[in-house]
């Protein structure tokens, strides 16, 4: 059995006394102290996290654009430089093989950044399906150490060490620029329902970076963060992960994410038939609806956990379940018939280990930070 990879910061992480976790092959931070400190700190103060895990391709050429508009589900050559997009790619069935966040970095270059999970099957997807145009796809998964700086004080922190325009980054959107001394792809992107950043640096400079971040952000409060805060921060904001709420079972519709397959962009694209199909069937029938589950009790809903209804019959599976530091219960997401989806449906219930404990129903997400 290998040995899991190790990010640039992987030292570091150990001095600070990090509890380390296998995930997806890397070694990665799951908590440095606190879960429930850390993931405060990032809904009222900032956190510093390490995503050197995640996986980037880039893909360049004069139809760089169409190949991805072709590989995946979105329309990406009409996507603005400076700007990025949320997208899946899927399989030739409609099932996600991914979900991914798209850069456009300059008119013949596109970044793909894909969960560290994933970013070999999506490597290898995109490459084939790219095969007929001109556009080169590249692994860069060892180019980039990816930081981020997420919460309220984010900006004020990141401005701190850069002359870079954070006013003018809208959201979902990057531009290069320097911070602390080092070269960047700064992005107005994260995972935790917050403001906040991305920060794509070359791994030689990482540690460099996140010293002086960490130097810039204590004054403001902000703490190091590990995977297992950033998992309770993005179920709280409603966001979906893959392995759990999206996997190649589930269709964008399934998910209810079906506005991220643009039907109207030029030429086809891998999926598009069983794709139509699957709109067309949700839009007659919804299938499982993916809601917010709160629990009227004390114990934690988990993955794969059957809900039932008043009767005791099984009417869907929690897909994420958590202690929500932020609203002092367990909550958790789970897809369940269409009939049972309403926000306040009365009866439903999860069973935990042969007790049915009773959730209360409620639209996603859970948490909404104030604009």
């Amino acid at each position: 059995m290998s040995q899991p990879r190790r990010t640039a910061l992987d030292a570091l992480h150990r001095a600070l006394g990090a509890t380390m976790t296998d995930f997806a092959g890397w070694d990665m931070p799951l908590r440095y102290a606190s879960e429930r400190e850390e993931h405060q700190a990032v809904r009222t103060r900032a956190g510093l996290f390490d995503l050197s895990h995640m996986g980037e391709i880039t893909v360049t050429g004069p139809q760089a654009g169409q190949a991805l508009d072709h590989a995946l589900v979105g329309h990406l050559s009409a996507l603005a430089v400076g700007r990025a997009r949320y997208t899946m790619i899927c399989a030739p069935d409609g099932g996600i093989l991914d979900d991914l966040i798209v850069y456009r970095l300059g008119e013949q270059e596109f970044m793909i950044v894909a969960n560290a999970a994933n970013a070999q099957p999506v490597l290898d997807a995109v490459t084939e399906r790219a095969a007929g145009f001109e556009a080169l796809v590249r692994d860069d998964r060892d180019a980039y150490a990816l930081l981020a700086v997420q919460g309220p004080e984010a900006p004020g922190i990141l401005k701190s060490v850069t002359e870079a325009d954070l006013d003018g980054l809208k959201y979902y959107a990057g531009l290069p620029g320097t911070v602390a001394g080092v070269r960047a792809l700064i992005a107005r992107t994260g995972y935790t329902g917050e403001d906040g950043f991305e920060l794509f640096v070359a791994p030689a400079d990482a540690e460099r970076l996140w010293r002086a971040l960490t130097d810039a952000g204590h004054a403001a409060g902000l703490v190091p963060c590990g995977l297992s805060c950033r998992d309770t921060l993005r179920l709280e904001a409603g966001m979906p992960l893959y392995g759990h709420e999206l996997t190649a079972a589930v269709t964008p519709f399934d998910a209810g994410l079906g506005r991220v397959v643009k039907f109207d962009k030029p030429g086809d694209f891998v999926g598009r038939r069983a794709l139509a199909a699957a709109a067309e069937k949700a839009a007659a029938q919804p299938p499982r609806t993916l809601v917010g589950l709160i629990a009227e009790g004390r114990r934690v809903p988990r993955s794969g956990y059957p809900v039932t209804d008043a009767d005791g019959t099984v009417i869907g599976e929690v897909t994420s379940g958590a202690p929500s530091p932020t609203l002092g219960v367990p909550i958790a997401m789970a897809y369940v018939e269409a009939s049972h989806a309403a926000p306040g449906t009365a009866g439903v219930a999860v069973d935990i280990r042969g007790t049915r404990e009773p959730h209360r129903v409620v639209a996603l997400p859970f948490y909404k930070r104030e604009r």
